[in-house]
Order: C-alpha cells, then sequence, then structure tokens
C-alpha cells in the first residue's frame, strides 16, 4: 500500500484528517478560541483562594469565623531591642531611650497604628537582655509589603544612634517586603528563560528555525488559552499564584512535547519517500493517537489532586488538568493544519552548521548500540538496570518530610532569617504565636471572661507558653483573638506538642466548659499540623485514583494486561528513584553543595504526593509514545523482538529531544534560591532523566523482550471492555504479510 487513501480509524487520525482539509477552518477555531479564552478570563476575573477554604478542619473553622465577622487582621510587626553584650539591660536609661526612639520613630512614619511598649505588654526576656516594641501596619495586610518601606528606614535610621544595641524589624509585611526584594523575580527569571532553553534545544533537534517555533508557539497558545480557562473555573474552584506557575511549568512541558511527538513523526514519513498527505495521516493515527492516550493519561493523573481537599492542590490539579488537555487538542486539530498550510516550508530558516534530522535511525546509533546489548542479555539488563533503581530509591525509606523553617528553607544569608531566629531564641514562639479564636453568644459575658482568664494562666502553667498571652477583643462581633507564643518556637516538632497541648488539655478545661463558645486554634504551627493531616490521610486515595486509573486507560488502549501492569510498574519505580535522589541530595546532603541545598534536612511536606501525580502522568508520555511505536510494527508483522528494536530505536531521537527539553526547564526551576522550588526541580529533573534513560532505554526494551507474545496477553474475559486501540497506519513496515517472531512462531501481521 504505498501512498493510498486507506481508511484509518480513531478519534486522532480523524481530527488530524478534518484539519489537513480544512486548514484555514482549523488555524481560525483555535486562534478564535484562545482570543475568547483570554478575553472571557478577563473580564471575569480571577478568584483565588481564601484562607478559609484552604484546609479542612480548625485553621478553616477560625479562618471562616474571623472573615465572617468582617474582621481583617492588619499585618504585625516586631522590633527587637537586644543588647549585644550582658552588660545592658532593659533597665538601663540607654535601652529604654532605645525602645522610646523606636516608638516615636515608626509612629512618625503614619504607617503604623496600636505601637506598643515592650514595658506594658510584658514582652521582656527573662534575662532582661531582650525586648519587642510591637505594632500594626495600616491598611490591607495583603499589600502592607508595599508599604512597609519607611517603616523599615526609620527603625534603621534608630539603629545608626545605638551602637551597642540591635535594632531591627521582622514581621509579616517586613518578610514579604524582604523576600519579594530577594526572590520576588527569581520564578519569574525561570518561567521567562524556559521558553528559550526549550527553542533552542528544538532547534538543535530540528535544524530548522520554523520547525522549531510550532511546538513553541503551540505551547504558549495552550498556556494562554488556559490562563483565560483558570479565571472562568476560579468562580467555581479558586485557583492561585502556585497554580498559575504549576500550570505554565506544565503546559510548556507536555505542549512542547506532544507538538514534538508530532512533528518528527510527519518529518520521518516524508523522509522514507510518503507524499505529504500521507505522511500527515500516518503521524495523526499514530503520534497522535499516541497524544491523546498520554494526554488523557496525565489529565487523570492531575485530576487526583482534587482528592486531597486541600484548596491550593485541587487549584494546581485544576489549572494542570486544563492546560494538558488544551495542549492535547491543539496538537491534534491545529498542529495539522498548520503543517498542512506550511508544506516544505517547514524546513525554512535551516541552520547551515546543522544537517537535516528527520527523527529516523540514523539519529539514534548510540540507542541502537545500547539496546543491542540489552536485547542480547535481556536477564542481566533487567536484573541491573532493576537493581540500580532500587539502590537510588533505598533512601527514600527514611523520607522526612516537614514544613521547611525558614532558615531551611532561605538559608541564613538573609539578615532578616537571622533577626527570626533571635526573636525565637529570646522569646520561644514570639514570631510565630497560636492564636485562639473565641467565638460567644456574648463575648463579655462574666462566664466567657472567666474561661479567658482561666485560659491565659493554664496555657502558662501547663508549659505550653512562657507567655505573655495577649488578649484582643472586639466587642461588638462577640469574638476574642488570643495570642499564645508556643514554647519550642521554630522547632516544628517541640511546637507542635505544644500546639497538642493547647488543644487537648488546656482548652478543655477551660472554654470548653462554657456553653455556646467556639475556640478553634490557628496559626503557622496549627496551620502547618492541620495541613500535614490532611496532606497523609489523602495519600492513599490519591495513589488509588491515579494508579487504577492509568492502569484501566493502558488497558483499553493497548488491549494487554501485560501491557498496563508493566506501565504501572515500570511508572512507581521511576518515581520511587526520584524521591530516592530528594532524599540522598536534601536530607542526608549527599552532593548537596552542588544545587545550593546544604543543611535542609528534610523534605518538604507537599512535595512526594505532588512530585507523584505530574511524574506519574509525564512519564506516561514517553511511555505510550514507544509502546505504540513498538505495537505499532508488532501489528505490522515484524517479531517481537525486532518490533521492540524498531520502536525503541525509531523513537530514541524524539523521546531525547523531549527528555532533554523537559530536564533542562525543570534544572532551571532547581537553580532558585527557595529551597522548595530547588527540590521540586530537582525531583522533576532526576526522574525525568531517568525515564527517558534507564526505563525506556534499558528496563522497557528487556523486560518486553523476555515477555515475548505474553505482551499482548488480553484474557477473554476482558474482551467486552471498549477496544480504544487503532489501525495504527496501513504501511507495512516489512516486506511480507507474515513475519516470525524470535521464536520461530508465526504471528499475525
Amino acid at each position: 500500500m504505498g501512498n493510498g487513501d486507506a481508511r484509518v480509524r480513531g478519534l486522532a487520525a480523524r481530527a488530524g484528517g478534518w484539519s489537513a482539509r480544512h486548514r484555514w477552518a482549523a488555524v481560525g477555531i483555535w486562534v478564535l478560541f484562545v482570543v475568547l479564552a483570554m478575553g472571557l478570563g478577563s473580564a471575569a476575573g480571577r478568584v483565588d483562594v481564601e484562607d478559609s477554604e484552604q484546609l479542612k478542619g480548625e485553621t478553616s473553622t477560625a479562618a471562616r469565623i474571623i472573615e465572617e465577622a468582617g474582621i481583617e487582621e492588619p499585618a504585625s510587626e516586631t522590633v527587637l531591642v537586644q543588647a549585644k553584650d550582658d552588660g545592658l539591660t532593659s533597665t538601663d536609661a540607654e535601652f529604654r531611650s532605645a525602645v522610646a526612639a523606636v516608638m516615636t520613630a515608626v509612629e512618625r512614619t503614619g504607617e503604623v497604628t496600636d505601637v506598643t511598649s515592650p514595658y506594658d505588654s510584658g514582652t521582656v526576656a527573662k534575662d532582661g537582655r531582650s525586648a519587642l516594641v510591637q505594632f500594626d501596619v495600616r491598611g490591607d495586610p495583603r499589600t502592607a509589603g508595599e508599604r512597609i518601606e519607611p517603616v523599615l528606614d526609620a527603625v534603621a535610621d534608630v539603629q545608626k544612634d545605638h551602637g551597642s544595641l540591635r535594632i531591627e524589624e521582622i514581621g509579616g509585611a517586613s518578610m514579604m517586603k524582604t523576600f519579594d526584594d530577594a526572590f520576588g523575580d527569581d520564578f519569574k527569571k525561570a518561567e521567562y528563560s524556559a521558553v528559550p532553553v526549550a527553542l533552542g534545544i528544538l532547534l538543535i533537534a530540528f535544524g530548522a528555525l520554523v520547525a522549531a517555533l510550532l511546538p513553541v508557539a503551540l505551547a504558549i497558545t495552550a498556556i494562554v488559552a488556559t490562563m483565560g480557562l483558570m479565571g472562568l473555573v476560579s468562580h467555581l474552584q479558586p485557583m492561585s499564584d502556585t497554580a498559575n506557575s504549576v500550570m505554565l511549568l506544565v503546559g510548556l512541558a507536555v505542549g512542547v512535547d506532544y507538538c514534538l511527538f508530532y512533528l518528527r513523526r510527519e518529518r520521518e514519513e516524508r523522509a522514507a519517500g510518503r507524499d505529504a498527505r500521507t505522511a500527515l495521516r500516518i503521524a495523526a493515527a499514530t503520534s497522535g493517537r499516541a497524544i491523546v492516550v498520554s494526554g488523557v493519561t496525565v489529565c487523570v493523573a492531575m485530576a487526583g489532586m482534587l482528592f486531597t481537599g486541600i484548596a491550593e492542590f485541587e487549584a494546581m490539579g485544576l489549572a494542570s488538568l486544563m492546560v494538558v488537555a488544551v495542549a492535547m487538542v491543539g496538537s491534534v486539530t491545529v498542529l495539522p493544519a498548520l503543517l498542512s498550510l506550511l508544506g516544505e516550508r517547514v524546513e525554512k530558516g535551516r541552520l547551515p552548521f546543522l544537517r537535516r534530522r528527520t527523527g529516523g535511525r540514523d539519529d539514534s546509533r548510540f540507542w541502537s548500540a545500547v539496546l543491542k546489548r540489552v536485547l542480547a542479555r535481556p536477564v542481566l539488563s533487567v536484573v541491573v538496570a532493576t537493581g540500580a533503581l532500587l539502590a537510588v530509591a533505598a533512601p527514600a525509606l527514611g523520607m522526612k518530610t516537614e514544613n521547611l523553617t525558614l532558615d531551611q528553607e532561605f538559608g541564613d544569608s538573609l539578615p532578616i532569617v537571622q533577626t527570626y531566629n533571635r526573636v525565637n531564641e529570646a522569646f520561644p514562639g514570639g514570631s510565630e504565636p497560636a492564636e485562639v479564636v473565641v467565638k460567644a453568644d456574648d463575648i463579655n459575658a462574666p462566664e466567657v471572661k472567666a474561661a479567658l482568664a482561666d485560659f491565659r494562666e493554664q496555657a502558662v502553667s501547663s508549659g505550653a507558653s512562657r507567655g505573655p498571652v495577649e488578649i484582643k477583643l472586639h466587642d461588638r462581633r462577640n469574638l476574642a483573638l488570643v495570642y499564645v507564643p508556643l514554647v519550642g518556637g521554630s522547632d516544628q516538632d517541640a511546637a507542635g506538642v505544644s500546639l497538642e497541648k493547647l488543644r487537648d488539655e488546656v482548652r478543655p478545661a477551660t472554654l470548653g466548659k462554657v456553653d455556646g463558645v467556639e475556640a478553634p486554634i490557628t496559626g503557622q504551627v496549627a496551620g502547618n499540623k492541620d495541613f500535614n493531616d490532611q496532606l497523609v490521610g489523602s495519600v492513599v486515595p490519591v495513589f488509588a485514583f491515579v494508579v487504577v486509573f492509568a492502569f484501566v486507560l493502558m488497558l483499553l488502549s493497548f488491549r494487554s494486561l501485560t501491557v498496563a501492569v508493566t506501565s504501572i510498574v515500570l511508572n512507581l519505580l521511576s518515581v520511587g528513584a526520584a524521591y530516592g535522589i530528594l532524599v540522598a541530595v536534601f536530607q542526608h546532603g549527599w552532593g548537596a553543595s552542588l544545587v545550593g541545598a546544604e543543611g535542609v534536612g528534610a523534605i518538604i511536606t507537599w512535595l512526594p504526593l505532588f512530585l507523584f501525580v505530574i511524574l506519574f502522568g509525564l512519564s506516561m508520555d514517553y511511555h505510550v509514545f514507544v509502546v505504540s511505536r513498538i505495537r505499532e510494527a508488532r501489528a505490522r508483522g515484524l517479531g517481537t523482538r525486532d518490533a521492540i528494536r524498531h520502536g525503541v530505536v525509531t523513537t530514541a531521537g524524539v523521546v531525547t529531544s523531549a527528555a532533554v527539553i523537559m530536564v533542562a526547564v525543570f534544572a532551571i526551576f532547581g537553580t532558585l534560591s527557595m529551597q522548595s522550588m530547588k527540590q521540586m526541580g530537582v525531583g522533576l529533573a532526576a526522574a525525568v532523566l531517568i525515564d527517558a534513560t534507564v526505563i525506556r532505554g534499558v528496563l522497557l526494551p528487556a523486560v518486553m523482550s523476555l515477555l515475548g507474545e505474553r505482551n499482548w496477553y488480553f484474557p477473554k474475559w476482558l474482551h467486552r471492555l471498549p477496544d480504544l486501540t487503532h489501525d495504527e497506519a496501513p504501511e507495512a513496515v516489512v516486506a511480507t504479510p507474515r513475519a516470525k517472531d524470535d521464536e520461530g512462531e508465526k504471528v499475525p501481521a
């Protein structure tokens, strides 16, 4: 069948065929969709996740009570006044003079309110060497960082006049400004540099400017359209800046990958002598179908985040799901139309120093050599590769997850981090107090006032706090906010024990005895605990959902129980190895200096589940693409081992190019200053590298070679399931309609 117009079934093939026949209509519909999505999204505006929606449990209850009462807690700031040596104490005239100077200086700025002397509030350390001046920043707390600079300058001026004292400011607003100044552009730079990096790699992969621009352009339009859709969807499911950044990262990765798969196959078929129409039809039926299977699998994996019950994760999952779906649709519709329009012009802008790249066998000499040895000794290859991956994954068994403290996240290079540590040493828990939100029918009722007094006393006597415990009454709203510095300070484990005492012992014995009183306890330590508890509780359902649905999709797409099982096992091995690398580098410090991660000692809590979902989805890209090519060759008449060789070698070039792009983009995030972003970047880059080399280049072909005909085992009782396979392009790979497999048995063409 040369260039005949044989009919090929399959959604991707039909979509590609329609787009190629109605080129301008397909391009016009896509442009209209992107413009409408962006315009409607901008007009609707984006609704972001509120504090009360972030978590379930006490943290959420406290946020809801405060929101319903219409109380907007201001951004609080603290100025530490501390003697540099043991000779000076808070009772000395110089110390008192410095405290008075700080209070006067910050009040004069006009940006603050409720300035409180440490001598009135009792915020003087027991050793007498440290004291805290406290005040609130006027205006919206979310933008307080933009107005805090005059206050910081005023405090710095006071410091100049008192050399024997440390006078340093810390608080929500000052920390916001400091981190924005130091790292605010960090993440954006990484996002912006990802596009030129991807384009540069595509230029090398294709050797032509137009061919390299197509995947990047389609990925960017998919991202733009999804940004608009996020604005619309946010009115049902609130979004966030984090979700937007994750969407951009995932969208660029899959958008470029999908186009790369499609474009390389079309060029390969044309290089093999097909006419433009037939080459495009084959690419639509094969690579297009692999894109649809991969895209649906990635969407299912991303949907797993919706089972966490954590608003931030739900936003990230939904945003990622949408951008993958948009990129998938664009790849099988507008891309064929553009290729049909461009024709040979897709080779325009050829770089003279790069040879023409077709994506054929001549591009894969290295992998041909590797595969020859793997298929010659499949048992040894499986044992060595599996053993290596298990060894790399072994450190993950001792994984320690926690919410990183300020010094873990940013190191001690910033002065404000050192201030944070000094405040916590002098006033354990003072910079991150627990907040008890007390709601009553009548907050001034005698029994409520007595319970508040008892709570204040027992919070200290129980050992949960060393005080001072501050109570702010909101009479009109029948609300009281109680601030309790927790013993343990920045030590999350010790502070967690103090929190448990407040929740399980002190509260029931005091506020809990008054009818009609609600007293949820929130704050940073409480929020971390509630987040961890909810995250741990969601691990099993998320893992189960992703694995089961991925298994079912692979089963229906390849009509093989064996392929479905091996796909899941290999992906789990890849994720496990990524976990092991994370623990080795960031927890044990092996090679930590290479990525600037010394002294972290833990993995941030949200990362393991996040990585599992992202990696399980993205790794299916390569797996579906390679296995589809193997199955395609097998269905055309090649023996099992020859089909494996053909599938792996002919996809090696595109898989390598796609993997290099992903690794490069993710590695950019591994260079950021924040350890959480660094961990995410290193984990993603390591997993993709392992997936594209050890898994797809060694373990997959070795396992499939050992299984032989059992690769295509599909029990009769499963035949009733829907058939989501397709007739992989009609052109034969071999000259004869029937061939013998490696064991000498005839196999169907």
